[in-house]
Formats: structure tokens, sequence, C-alpha cells
């Protein structure tokens, strides 16, 4: 089984993608692949810079990406109660090729922050819109006070009873 796990942010020490790649690592006999929203870099979208380049090379090989997964692990930054600007690029290149940008995939759809919401409103954002986009959204969780509740070291989350709840909401979802 193919997971196809990812960070909706651009930062280096993205704690979402640090989410992401625990939780993908929760699936029993998955083969975990990490995205970094970093090699899909590109371009600010305008359908002007569209229509000079055409389709860009790197939403391309996202939905390759996108295209091989069983299971897509994705964890949304949330920047201003919003998506973060390199996931809304890379979102707003792939949705011109394909609308579907998430193919039908079965979702697991996360979201953290170092406060005590834990991305609740993303989480909200993605959760209404992903369907839209292909988004088969097989169950949601969210991470409160990441620094308090995730153990960066171990990369795993360290409260036992939300790191449960997540491991539950797996099993029982996929």
């Amino acid at each position: 089984m193919k997971i196809i796990a990812f960070g909706g942010s651009n930062s280096k020490h993205s704690i979402n993608k640090k989410l992401a790649v625990f939780a993908a690592n929760q699936f029993e006999n998955g083969e975990v692949e990490v995205l970094d929203l970093n090699d899909f870099a590109m371009p600010l979208f305008s359908v002007d810079l569209e229509k000079e380049i055409g389709q860009e090379p790197k939403a391309i090989a996202f939905l390759e990406k996108i295209s091989k997964a069983d299971i897509l692990v994705v964890s949304m930054a949330e920047n201003n109660g919003n998506y973060s600007a390199a996931f809304k690029n890379v979102f707003d290149w792939t949705s011109r090729i394909e609308k579907d940008v998430f193919q039908h995939k079965p979702m697991l759809l996360l979201a953290t922050s170092p406060g005590p919401r834990g991305g609740a409103t993303v989480l909200e954002i993605a959760r209404n819109a992903f369907p839209r986009y292909g988004g088969e959204i097989k169950a949601s969780f969210s991470l409160p006070s990441f620094n308090a509740n995730f153990d960066a070291e171990k990369g795993e989350i360290s409260n036992t009873e939300l790191k449960t709840d997540l491991v539950n909401l797996i099993n029982s979802n996929f």
C-alpha cells in the first residue's frame, strides 16, 4: 500500500510535515513516500503566466505523485487562518491541469499548530473544499499545541491520549 504524505508548508522545519510523517507511519504495511513542497516550488500562479508558459512541469510531477498513491496523508499548515501560500500555489497550478487534484484517493486530513486550536480553522476550510477537488476524506485530526504534544526528537506524538486517538482513527477508517 503506497502512502503519500506531506505537510502543507514550505518550512524546512514544518511541524505539519512532522505530523504527516508520524501519521503515515501508523498504517500497517504502508510504503511511505514523503513529499516536500519545496521540491514543487513554482512561480506565483496567474492566468497570464499560465498562458505564457503553459502547464508548469512541477505541477504535473506533483499530480503524478498523487496518482501513484493508495492513501494520502496531508497535514495543513495554517497561515493567518488559511492555507499557506506555498500549498495554495501548488494547488492553484495543479487544479488548472486536473480539477480533481486529489484524484479520489482516500485521505487522512490533519493539521497542527503551536497554539491550542491546532490549525482548526484551516482544517475546516480544507475539509469543506477538498471534496470538490477529488478529496475522499476518510478521517481528520487536529493536534493542538504541537510543542507540548509532539516529541520532535522521537518524531511522535508524546501525549498518550492524543496518540491513541489518532491511531484508533486510522485503524477504524482505513
